[in-house]
């Protein structure tokens, strides 16, 4: 007996000056690990975050900071409609400062994407439920960067304060 599966392409909507990280994790207590894990490493962090339970109720749990982007957060991740998943939209800060922390939390399983770019997640759904395929996250190369290319890009670091000297 096979089961008929369907995709659908989920495009995630990410506000002007925003990132978002977007994961698999486990178990309802995640949504208050993955707050207590952004808020203790980003004093005053603005944010929205959602979790979609898997069973019982199957609901799309969420807390933040940021009403906005906590609203954001929820609206998003029902519309992609996968249980076990999360999502987190921030303001005035970016995923490198929390992304070491979140792969801490116990029930967080991956990371598929932290980003500004335009996001899509792919979709598959059976009759028991949803699934993440993966996402695209930004666009495909254009081709590869070459010594003037490599010249900007340490310059840039440098000027953000990502490398010294």
């Amino acid at each position: 007996m096979s089961a008929e599966i369907r995709f659908e392409v989920v495009k995630v909507e990410i506000p002007e000056g925003c990132n978002v990280i977007f994961g698999i994790t486990h178990f309802i207590k995640s949504v208050e690990d993955i707050y207590e894990a952004i808020v203790n490493t980003v004093p005053g962090a603005k944010f929205g975050l959602a979790f979609a339970e898997a069973s019982g109720p199957c609901l799309i749990r969420h807390e933040g900071t940021d009403e906005e982007l906590r609203k954001l957060a929820s609206e998003t991740l029902y519309r992609i409609g996968c249980g076990h998943t999360f999502i987190i939209y921030m303001r005035e800060m970016y995923p490198i400062n929390i992304m070491q922390r979140l792969k801490n939390v116990p029930e967080v399983c991956s990371i598929l994407a932290a980003t500004a770019n335009p996001l899509q997640v792919i979709v598959a759904e059976t009759d028991q439920g949803r699934a993440v395929v993966g996402v695209i996250d930004g666009f495909k190369p254009k081709g590869i960067e070459g010594d003037e290319d490599i010249k900007k890009r340490r310059e840039f670091l440098r000027k953000i304060g990502y490398k010294f000297g």
